[in-house]
């Protein structure tokens, strides 16, 4: 192909100038794990255009030459979506992270197979240096070179580019070969199915069109994984995409990706994220999907929310993580968090007021905590006294309040087993999920179960006084719809021309 670059590209050739104007070179820049191979390359050629003598031309055909050089200067790939990239890799020695499948029952015991999906590989990258007698009388010195090819694929591809030179010899060949490598290489090697990586050493190697050097494991794979990730990004921002939220269609470059790679228009997601955070969901801030519960990352949270709103979602977070954590108390005067001790005892570091964690009264040492009903007889009594003052008679009201309140949710509640939050069940089955903490656990025997699996070994999922208490309300409102669909029976009239059935409503309207 030749032309301008195009986003879907793997391969630019460009044109610059050797020692000498009759010499041109065709290069690749693709990154920075190439750049020292590139340079290689062109010192090898250089090396190789310098050893070999050239045909004498005449002027006429110097001329011809460089007007039909002039013709191919830049030169693009494209490699196939969908590829299976994999290798076999030592699992004492190489972790990678990403989307993979490992083989276990490999011939050594510590190798597994690690594969990953691509939509995007890297170039094969294609150096040439066109001499005076090109096309005329001479092939192009070239080198062929790419990290995830080993040197034995690299020689087969350096042969069979000599052979459609010999072929056509006398005619321009470089955009030849570059058709080949975009549409037939991969076949040819076999490798239109999925490649197998392999480190490969070519520092012996012989071949002035291989490159000597060798690729390690550990850099290829992330280059690959990276390369790939950088024009599937690019391919989203300049293509139009579909928000399932609204179904309205934006460039890519109005979405938030998360990084499960779902991706919404940032109107819905900055919708989504106030309404959580202004109703202090902060647990549940994950990805909208239905089907998934990656969490979005603080970085997203902090672009798309407001100052104010971000501040919120810290603030509540803190208080969420500090409540969930069995150690950490609340000093009953200031309302600091504090550690807690040994013997269930706390010491505030703002007002160094030190208390017991249970009954959150002063300290006492060697004596038990006051019952909630003797704590609560005592205030009452406290109230009926008259030389009590305003202030503390009122400060006094707000403890039995509080203490009545605490009483009446640890009756008709049950503590969630992870994190110790008082949860009370308005209606549905014994599966609760702990509004704090996201865990699961079995209303009625109090344990943290993952599922429904737990209902059929003993608890039961649905109690028959719930089921009654539901049946109660329900049927009323079954009763009402029925009459109300007996009505519209009787008082319906079918549409003359499309036999839709339909009942005229009186609407009343007052002043």
């Amino acid at each position: 192909m030749v032309g301008n670059e195009s986003s879907d590209a793997g391969t630019s050739i460009q044109r610059s100038e050797m020692s000498s104007s009759s010499v041109r070179v065709v290069d690749d820049r693709s990154g920075d794990l190439l750049d020292n191979t590139r340079k290689a390359a062109l010192r090898r050629l250089e090396e190789v255009r310098i050893g070999e003598e050239e045909a004498q031309l005449s002027e006429e055909q110097i001329s011809s030459n460089d007007q039909r050089q002039e013709d191919e200067i830049q030169i693009h790939y494209d490699f196939s979506d969908d590829y299976t990239v994999s290798t076999k890799l030592c699992s004492s020695n190489i972790t990678f992270k990403g989307n993979s499948q490992a083989d276990t029952d490999s011939a050594h015991p510590d190798d597994f197979l690690y594969s990953f999906k691509v939509q995007h590989l890297p170039p094969v990258v294609l150096i040439c240096l066109l001499p005076e007698s090109y096309p005329s009388n001479h092939a192009p010195y070239f080198t062929v070179y790419t990290p995830w090819l080993d040197a034995l694929k690299i020689s087969i591809i350096s042969h069979m580019l000599n052979d459609i030179w010999l072929a056509q010899a006398g005619q321009e060949v470089i955009y030849k070969w570059v058709e080949w490598l975009k549409n037939s290489s991969l076949a040819h090697l076999g490798l239109d199915n999925g490649l197998m990586l392999s480190a490969y050493d070519m520092s012996d190697n012989k071949d002035m069109s291989m490159l000597s050097g060798n690729f390690s494991l550990e850099h290829v794979i992330p280059w690959i994984i990276s390369y790939n990730d950088e024009k599937c990004t690019k391919t989203f921002l300049n293509s139009l995409q579909l928000c399932i939220i609204c179904f309205n269609e934006f460039a890519g470059h109005n979405f938030v990706r998360l990084p499960c790679k779902h991706f919404f228009c940032f109107k819905c997601m900055e919708t989504y994220l106030n309404m959580h955070v202004r109703e202090g969901n902060v647990t549940k801030l994950m990805c909208p999907d239905t089907k998934c519960g990656c969490l979005v990352p603080p970085t997203v949270l902090q672009r798309l929310l407001g100052r104010e709103t971000f501040e919120r979602w810290e603030s509540l977070l803190l208080q969420k993580t500090l409540a969930s954590m069995s150690d950490v108390v609340y000093c009953p005067r200031c309302e600091t968090g504090c550690l807690e001790a040994e013997e269930n005892h706390a010491q505030c570091s703002k007002c160094f007021f030190s208390f017991c964690s249970i009954c959150r009264e002063r300290r006492h040492v060697g004596l038990q905590c006051m019952t909630p009903e003797l704590k609560l007889k005592i205030l009452q009594e406290r109230q009926n006294l008259s030389n009590i003052k305003d202030t503390q008679r009122k400060k006094e009201q707000e403890m039995v309040n509080e203490i009545l309140s605490i009483r009446e949710a640890l009756r008709d509640s049950k503590q969630c087993p992870s994190c110790k939050i008082a949860i009370s069940r308005i209606e549905g089955c014994n599966k609760m999920t702990c509004g704090n903490c996201g865990n699961f656990f079995c209303y009625n025997c109090g344990k943290m179960i993952d599922g429904y699996e737990h209902f059929s070994t003993g608890c039961e999922l649905f109690q028959s006084d719930q089921i009654m208490a539901w049946e109660e309300r329900m049927n009323p409102r079954q009763m009402r719809d029925q009459i109300r669909a007996n009505l519209f029976r009787e008082a319906a009239h079918m549409c003359p021309n499309c036999r839709q059935k339909n009942i005229k409503v009186l609407c009343l309207l007052s002043n």
